[in-house]
């Protein structure tokens, strides 16, 4: 299992921990990112080293911060 953190806007009930979501690849200057569907939330960029093995992942947790709100997705690789 592998842990991942998604910034996301004040979305409401969009996203509910075990809720199953889709994420898409972006490749940007040889790094990849990834953007839950539907523009919900981005992550930060990763090496290719670190790419991900599969788009599916469960929301575990939702954090709230003075900042910004973060999802936590858990990915089955």
């Amino acid at each position: 299992m592998r842990r991942m953190e998604f910034t996301i806007e004040d979305n409401g009930d969009m996203l509910t921990v075990g809720q199953v979501v889709t994420v898409k690849e972006y490749l940007t200057t040889r790094l990849y990112s990834y953007m839950i569907e539907h523009a919900i939330g981005m992550s930060r960029p990763y090496g290719a080293g670190e790419r991900l093995k599969t788009d599916r992942g469960k929301v575990v947790e939702v954090k709230k911060t003075d900042r910004f709100n973060i999802a936590v997705l858990e990915f089955d690789e």
